[in-house]
C-alpha cells in the first residue's frame, strides 16, 4: 500500500490527519491559520464547496450566486497547481476579532508562476473561522524576498 501523500498545506502532516477532516465536514478548523492553511489545501484538491462554505457572510462573492462562485472557484481550482505554502506570520484575534494571517503561495498555470503573498483577514462566524478578505501583492512587487516579510513590514 503507497504512503499517505502529505498535506498540500506543507503542515508535514499526512492530508488525511491535516486537513481532510476539515475538507469533508468533520472538524471545524481551530483557529485562521489552520482555515487559512485548509483553504489552501481545498485549492490544491479541488473542494470548492469547501471554499465557499469558509467564506466569511459579509465577503463579497457571498452576494453573488452560489453556482456561479462554485464554478470559478472550479475552474480556478483546476487551472492552476499548487506546490507550496509558506506561513509567514500570524495574529490572534483583536478586539474586533479579526485574525491575521500572511502567507507565500506558490501557485502555478500552465507552468507559468502565479505566486502570491498575502495578508489575509479572518472572523468567527459563529460556527467556525471564515474567510474574511485579503491584501495580495505580487513578489516582484515587494521590497524583500516573501518569506522575509511579517505583518508589520508587510507593504501597505
Amino acid at each position: 500500500m503507497p504512503p499517505a501523500p502529505p498535506c498540500p498545506c506543507c503542515s508535514g502532516l499526512r492530508y488525511r490527519e491535516c486537513c481532510a477532516p476539515f475538507h469533508r465536514g468533520e472538524a471545524e478548523a481551530p483557529d485562521a491559520e489552520r482555515l487559512m492553511r485548509s483553504r489552501y489545501a481545498a485549492f490544491a484538491q479541488r473542494e470548492a464547496a469547501y471554499l465557499w462554505k469558509t467564506l466569511h457572510p459579509d465577503h463579497p462573492d457571498r452576494a453573488r450566486p452560489q453556482e456561479e462562485v462554485l464554478r470559478e472557484l472550479r475552474d480556478f481550482a483546476r487551472a492552476h497547481q499548487y506546490p507550496k505554502l509558506v506561513v509567514m506570520d500570524r495574529r490572534p484575534p483583536d478586539a474586533n476579532g479579526v485574525a491575521q494571517v500572511l502567507f507565500f503561495a506558490k501557485v502555478f498555470e500552465k507552468g507559468k508562476e502565479r505566486s502570491f503573498v498575502e495578508r489575509s483577514y479572518f472572523r468567527h462566524d459563529g460556527t467556525g473561522w471564515r474567510y474574511h478578505s485579503g491584501d495580495t501583492r505580487m513578489p516582484r512587487d515587494l521590497p524583500v524576498p516573501p518569506e522575509a516579510l511579517t505583518l508589520d513590514t508587510f507593504p501597505e
